[in-house]
């Protein structure tokens, strides 16, 4: 057990340190995430250290059980084929500035509207699309109006990633997480989406307290259309999507996998559009641009958790978590254990880890969900979200430092918990 604790802990510490210090490392045009490196070699030491053996990665990579990682990434992967191609063809793009017409020129009602759009859009897609979208718009828009950027940025980037809890598809971690202990799309969504409504309301109830002083400035509304070029082709994207969450509502019902009938509409979504295009004898642009985007060192970091957690399960120390929480009060340890947690080692191999805890009841399991997402904006290394906030803010020569995601991540996230828990406690 203590090799498995020393190569898990230094394996941590190090991505943490990566995330903040060396992010990325560039040869060339070449570019890689230094917490993907660091994350495959801890998985490596695990198997050179005989934690774990590669029959018993075989045996969890080929299982047929719904927790397999390669089904969980099919699943995730396939909704975040749905999502990209939207943002394509220029669907969100095309709603986020169509927002700005309803502002009545008042930064209250313009924050409102996106704070709105961000949480819904989420709820339907993913938090990471929403803010690859809505951060560089909101930057650009903001620029011109002459405004400052930061609460419409902390107000989306917060809404992506408290209304992604709504849905088992919001976020990967509520997928990792739930399917672990099997349960369906509907037997989800009957347990989070009062404390998610709950969270959401408590939490724009604190962004405007803090940034009404801001919101108070007028501010100059600058119109520019963004028409989409292929009505055909975002109606198809659309009708896909919908089509896809019907039957991830009634797979359980239809004794069909999630991950199948997402697998499915992703492949059909773009098929449909290669034929198109080759039938217009047009570029398949869309088809290029939603291939480039997809978030492909998600696999090589999942996975390598996966083989870290599994070496510490083997070795028993997940029992050991469990036996430390204890029960009572389970809802309340394990949602600030899994918050808390988010920002050690990030909420995917957070979840991967909870995941593997023996015999969590399900208020415990539920409130781990929550922490896994809400924990996201207390500091950038909470979830891979916030690695790319900071990433977008950099590049857009928006100042937003480490202690000022920290500061608002703060005084937001633990209330936003607080009474997400509370409402979870009620209603499990």
């Amino acid at each position: 057990m203590l090799t498995a604790i020393i190569i898990a802990s230094v394996t941590c510490v190090l991505l943490i340190a990566s995330i903040i210090f060396f992010p990325k490392i560039t040869i060339g045009k070449f570019s890689l995430s230094t917490y993907i490196l660091v994350a495959l070699l801890g998985a490596i030491f695990m198997i050179v250290f005989g934690v774990v053996n590669f029959q018993d990665i075989y045996q969890a990579m080929t299982s047929s059980d719904s927790v397999n990682p390669l089904k969980i990434l099919i699943l995730f992967f396939s909704m975040t084929v749905l999502s990209i191609y939207l943002d394509e063809v220029g669907f969100f793009k095309y709603l986020a500035f169509k927002s700005t017409k309803f502002a009545k020129k008042t930064q209250f009602s313009l924050f409102f509207i996106i704070y709105l759009f961000a949480s819904v859009l989420t709820i339907f897609t993913s938090n990471d699309i929403v803010i690859l979208t809505f951060i560089p718009f909101i930057c650009y828009f903001c620029k011109n109006a002459k405004i400052n950027p930061i609460p419409y940025l902390v107000g989306c980037f917060v809404g992506a990633n408290t209304w992604s809890m709504m849905l088992l598809i919001g976020n990967p971690t509520n997928i990792y997480l739930a399917t672990s202990y099997h349960i369906d799309f509907i037997s989800y969504l009957g347990v989070m989406v009062l404390p998610t409504i709950a969270a959401g309301v408590v939490e724009l109830g604190i962004l405007l307290l803090l940034f009404h002083k801001m919101l108070k400035q007028e501010m100059t509304i600058v119109e520019k259309e963004y028409p989409i070029e292929s009505k055909f082709d975002l109606i198809v994207g659309i009708v896909h999507l919908a089509i896809c969450l019907l039957f991830l509502v009634i797979s359980s019902y239809i004794h069909v996998e999630m991950y199948l009938i997402s697998f499915v509409c992703a492949v059909s979504l773009l098929s449909i559009y290669l034929v198109s295009s080759l039938a217009k004898k047009e570029k398949p642009e869309v088809f290029v641009g939603t291939i480039k985007r997809l978030p492909y060192e998600l696999i090589f970091f999942v996975l390598s958790m996966f083989v870290i957690v599994e070496g510490l399960r083997k070795t028993g120390f997940t029992e050991k978590i469990y036996e430390f929480l204890g029960t009572g009060g389970e809802i309340y340890k394990y949602g600030y254990a899994s918050f808390f947690a988010c920002d050690l080692i990030n909420n995917i191999p957070m979840s991967v880890f909870f995941a593997s805890i023996p015999n969590m009841s399900m208020g415990a399991l539920y409130a781990s969900i929550i922490g896994s997402n809400i924990g996201a904006f207390l500091t950038p290394i909470g979830a891979l979200a916030g690695i790319m906030f900071t990433n977008l803010l950099a590049k857009q020569g928006v100042k937003y430092s480490f202690l000022d995601f920290m500061k608002y991540g703060a005084l937001i996230s633990l209330p936003t918990i607080t009474i997400a828990l509370v409402t979870l406690s009620l209603v499990i």
